[in-house]
């Protein structure tokens, strides 16, 4: 092997190596400008880590521009990011990106599409989307309504102490019948967590 061939290969491996710890190193940089508020270098920091497809950055850009963070605010912009990131299976975006779609932020109100990003966040284990997931069982948005489904639901989200899911739980337990509850109750303790979704 010609030197100059050897001397290349090894450049590049160590870039191979080295990338990963770079974009972390930047995250993080990111996380501690916007903990201290400083929302211009935190966005310095992640959006070239959220254009290059790193779903944590993405996610906090939506998160941004929808609370006007740095940018102004801009619900369009918030769903776009959010989007990019939960189609990699992000479940925080995935929650983000129902509470655009049944809020009407950033494009039409559509239960539908909520329900669905609320549905594969709750699968994945997050908490907001168990909630979420919950209310609209028991509204029957996006889906027919379902008392039992929005106990189950919402007994997931209460373990994540989420004071809305544990109000939920105890005004749910006041409608249903003690066969619901029972019902509700082993359909919750049977439920496993789906893990982080395989993108392909």
């Amino acid at each position: 092997m010609k030197p100059s061939l050897l001397v290349t290969i090894l450049i590049c491996s160590s870039l191979v190596l080295i990338q990963p710890t770079i974009t972390f190193g930047n995250f993080l940089a990111g996380e501690t400008a916007y903990l201290s508020n400083d929302y211009q270098t935190a966005i310095q920091e992640w959006e070239p880590l959220a254009v290059q497809g790193n779903e944590e950055a993405q996610n906090m850009l939506g998160y941004m521009y929808r609370y006007g963070q740095g940018f102004p605010q801009n619900f369009e912009k918030a769903r776009y990011w959010y989007r990019q990131a939960a189609d990699q299976g992000h479940d925080r975006a995935q929650n983000n990106l129902g509470v655009m779609h049944r809020l009407g932020l950033g494009g039409p109100q559509d239960y539908q599409k909520a329900f669905q990003w609320f549905h594969r966040a709750a699968e994945q284990g997050n908490g907001g989307g168990q909630s979420h997931l919950g209310l609209m069982y028991y509204r029957g948005e996006g889906v027919p309504k379902n008392l039992v489904q929005a106990y189950k639901w919402a007994s997931l989200a209460s373990h994540h102490d989420l004071d809305q899911a544990i109000q939920a739980l105890a005004m749910l337990e006041q409608e249903l019948t003690p066969t619901q509850i029972e019902e509700g109750r082993h359909l919750a303790e049977s439920w496993k967590p789906k893990g982080k979704e395989s993108v392909l």
